[in-house]
């Protein structure tokens, strides 16, 4: 179909993964509208149906546009905070007034969260393929505290690659955290792709 998507999985550097978002912005919502993008609303629901608290806060880690906190607020969640490598996805973000705040990082450097502060991290769509490493889940995971939760997804990409799957059954048979939900389905249908979501709860 053309467009960004076609790009998004290929293998870059920290320095045009965030050039590339920042010239997707504009057009990043309509373009996965388009395809049916399904994985922020069923990363969401897996969430709340796990929640006790709904008000308690909430990172949504590689936010992007906002689509993801979006359906985390569709979902019952009423604190919420984003954090991104790109300038111009953060302004798209912004103007969804759905954050209580943005927050834009490097991905060479230290993510500044500070631990505790966040019942449950939200990382819809950006670990895998031309994304986030998975070193990222690490660091994630020890910012939350005791029996915080982590809901993130692989899609078809980044299961093709099996460190992606290895790193979750790491952490769980490690006792580090304990996998709460897996399910498989849509993520982008119109392109064909699926997506496994996950909730982990650190022990």
């Amino acid at each position: 179909m053309g467009g960004f998507l076609d790009k998004v999985y290929d293998a870059r550097t920290a320095d045009e993964t965030r050039d590339l978002y920042d010239n997707w912005a504009s057009s990043y919502d309509d373009e996965v509208g388009a395809n049916g993008y399904a994985t922020p609303g069923r990363c969401a629901a897996a969430l709340a149906s796990l929640t006790k608290d709904p008000g308690a806060p909430v990172l949504d880690f590689g936010c992007g546009t906002g689509l993801s906190g979006l359906a985390l607020r569709q979902a019952g969640f009423t604190t919420i905070d984003g954090m991104d490598l790109s300038a111009d996805m953060l302004t798209e973000a912004r103007e969804k007034n759905i954050y209580r705040s943005l927050l834009q990082i490097e991905a060479d450097a230290s993510i500044p969260i500070e631990p505790g502060a966040y019942a449950s991290i939200a990382a819809i769509g950006v670990i895998g393929a031309g994304a986030a490493p998975i070193a990222v889940m690490d660091v994630l995971l020890s910012a939350l505290p005791p029996a915080g939760m982590l809901v993130f997804s692989f899609n078809d990409h980044a299961l093709a690659n099996p460190v992606h799957q290895d790193k979750v059954d790491e952490v769980t048979g490690a006792g580090i955290a304990r996998l709460l939900f897996q399910q498989y389905g849509d993520h982008l249908p119109g392109q064909g792709l699926r997506s496994n979501v996950y909730v982990l709860e650190k022990a």
